[in-house]
């Protein structure tokens, strides 16, 4: 796909519940701006995945007015997904493939996904060419570690080609695209070998094994922010990153029982490597005006948008203790009450309307309130 085809596009990155949430924020906005339904392409990975499947599972539900608003967004997508991040699913389905040997953690992730938000909705459940963006959710190959991605259209891993018009439940492309290693992963995924379609960098499309059998991890080992897809193929790029902003840990505990708290920071110090690079190659795009858009960051200090240096009225918040604190929010499947989960909505949708009306275009209506009243920052 080239530029001329595809416009706009939208990547949410990984962070558990805190990121499906943050995102729910900024898609808020985009939504209230007219943007989201213009978008063409949105890919996520992780936590982002978990909103970005439910709203194209959902798309068609939607009712855009003239103004290109769904006025029944907060319904159909923001309440189903707060009630569903009101749930705690890491917890038990760790234990539970530690009591039930035969189910591992991966396959009881599926089960609440499904049970929760997906149903037996597959892949082709998201919106078809022509009536909405078209969505990919990552996910990681543990064999080959290239990235896997699930559309509605195909299945593709570059070492072994493309599955065209794959028949997949969303509940195991999003738990594929969220199991955080190590304890979620990986989930395995059976697929026809024969059904293959070899490209010309397909240089491992004559392993039957690899093409049968996919174990797959979350889709933020190889790129937490989703951006691939978007950066070759959008000349707009809007960047909503929900990513951990990597903290100093000065003091290091080396018994038997920190085993996996060491390895949890190990892959942290490898994810802020990666999400440096691209980030950062993400802004020399928008420096020399390859790419338009607008990036926003959970740990990104609102007052920092250039808001006022264009005589735009101001952000609906101010950086504070509180804001900084949401951004060192957990990063896992678990429980958020209500306080959490408004606070963190409440910011990601004012993040993306500094971000937008400063970034992106400065014509943009400001904001005038707050989503989630009951919760200010």
């Amino acid at each position: 796909m080239n530029k001329q085809i595809c416009k706009t596009g939208l990547a949410l990155s990984g962070g558990g519940f805190r990121a499906t949430l943050f995102h729910v924020g900024a898609l808020w906005r985009l939504n209230e701006l007219g943007l989201m339904e213009s978008i063409d392409e949105i890919t996520s990975v992780s936590g982002g995945s978990i909103i970005a499947a439910y709203l194209g599972y959902k798309w068609n539900e939607l009712q855009f007015n003239i103004d290109h608003v769904a006025t029944n967004f907060e319904e159909i997508i923001v309440k189903p997904i707060v009630l569903f991040c009101g749930h705690t699913i890491d917890v038990g389905t760790i234990l539970g493939g530690i009591i039930n040997p035969v189910k591992r953690p991966s396959e009881l992730l599926i089960n609440k996904y499904r049970k929760h938000l997906f149903c037996d909705a597959t892949l082709h459940d998201l919106p078809g060419t022509g009536k909405g963006p078209r969505f990919t959710i990552y996910a990681t190959s543990m064999q080959t570690g290239a990235s896997v991605r699930f559309t509605r259209d195909y299945l593709g891993e570059y070492h072994l080609g493309k599955i065209m018009n794959p028949v997949l439940k969303l509940a195991v492309a999003v738990a594929a695209s969220s199991a955080f290693p190590p304890p979620l992963c990986p989930v395995k995924v059976d697929v026809d070998a024969s059904a293959w379609q070899k490209s010309n960098i397909s240089n491992l499309h004559d392993d039957s094994y690899l093409k049968s059998t996919m174990w797959l991890v979350d889709g933020g080992v190889y790129d937490n922010l989703g951006l691939e897809r978007i950066v070759k193929s959008c000349d707009i790029l809007l960047i909503s990153d929900a990513g951990a902003p990597f903290s100093l840990q000065r003091k290091m505990i080396c018994s038997r029982l920190s085993q996996l708290a060491r390895t949890k920071r190990t892959l942290d110090i490898m994810s802020e490597q990666i999400r440096a690079l691209r980030t950062r190659d993400l802004i020399a795009k928008y420096i020399a005006g390859t790419n338009r858009g607008a990036y926003w960051g959970i740990g990104v200090n609102i007052d920092e948008y250039p808001l006022k240096d264009k005589n735009l009225p101001p952000a609906l918040v101010k950086d504070s203790d509180v804001t900084r604190a949401i951004s060192k929010m957990r990063t896992r499947l678990n429980k958020f009450d209500e306080k959490e989960q408004g606070q963190l909505i409440n910011w990601g949708y004012s993040l993306a309307d500094s971000a937008l009306r400063s970034r992106f275009n400065s014509d943009l209506p400001a904001a005038t309130h707050l989503p989630i009243q009951t919760y200010p920052i």
